[in-house]
């Protein structure tokens, strides 16, 4: 079982075809190589680099992560289940994660999933995911009118962060996970570029459960777009000054009912 089961959408043959045509269409417009690791490959854009693993992490333990993300007293996330999860005895049959009232009732084994507010015009507006901020004891981040104080790493974020320091050669020492709990879940354009981060930043995205449309454009010129499907086990990482001239989101997905987890590990800059 590897160290953390979900049937992909798509079988081994037909993802392989698919990441080919898709790593050929990036080729028409960018510099692209294999990645050193063997792992996906490199874009070069204006002002920075993608690199994209569409398989970065195998099924088994993909899986064995969503578990261990939505692990909770009140539902249980079934291996390859994690789009329906399966009420315990005291529940209904079925679970909206919209629907849910209050997210720290629920009891959660790992992760302390809440969901964050902003202000807007005077009003205090939900964001449309839930997150949770793992790091280390000194590094807190805000954003948005957002501050987060760091809960500390446990086993499955530690092992992750291990593996990507391993084959992208950087040290990471925070992690912003994000839950969209269906395609009505989303991020606005915005680019990771607050101060604690540096200059530079380099963000690593770690992704499990539904593919979601991920979409970069250039801060001067809105038309030049990229997307990128981000699926169950992927890895892409934002390096270079991109985002100091690109934006990114998450756009809704209103017909798509399942959930994606994405875990953005990050570099805090910590003043001694």
């Amino acid at each position: 079982m590897g160290l953390f089961d979900r049937v992909d959408l798509l079988g081994d043959t037909e993802r392989l075809s698919a990441d080919k045509i898709l790593q050929a269409q990036f080729a028409r417009r960018y510099p692209v190589q294999q990645h050193p690791s063997g792992l996906g490959y490199v874009i070069t854009v204006p002002d920075g680099q993608l690199w994209y693993a569409p398989s970065f992490l195998e099924q088994k333990i993909s899986d064995r992560a969503m578990q261990f993300l939505l692990a909770n007293d009140r539902f249980d996330i079934q291996p390859g289940g994690w789009q329906n999860a399966e009420p315990k005895k005291t529940e209904p049959r079925s679970i909206d994660w919209h629907a849910v009232d209050s997210f720290v009732d629920i009891g959660w084994h790992n992760i302390a999933w809440q969901q964050d507010v902003i202000r807007m015009f005077g009003k205090a507006i939900p964001l449309p995911r839930l997150c949770a901020w793992y790091a280390d004891a000194d590094c807190s981040y805000g954003y948005s009118g957002i501050y987060m104080q760091p809960k500390p790493w446990n086993t499955m974020l530690n092992w992750i962060r291990d593996q990507l320091s391993q084959h992208a050669e950087y040290q990471f020492n925070s992690v912003l996970l994000n839950w969209y709990r269906s395609g009505n879940d989303h991020m606005s354009w915005h680019a990771d570029d607050e101060p604690e981060l540096g200059r530079n930043p380099v963000i690593a995205s770690v992704n499990f459960g539904a593919s979601r449309r991920f979409l970069l454009r250039r801060n001067d010129d809105h038309q030049h777009k990229i997307e990128i499907p981000l699926r169950h086990g992927s890895l892409l990482v934002m390096s270079g000054a991109l985002q100091h001239h690109w934006q990114h989101r998450v756009p809704k997905q209103a017909s798509l009912k399942d959930s994606r987890i994405n875990l953005t590990f990050r570099h805090i800059v910590v003043n001694k």
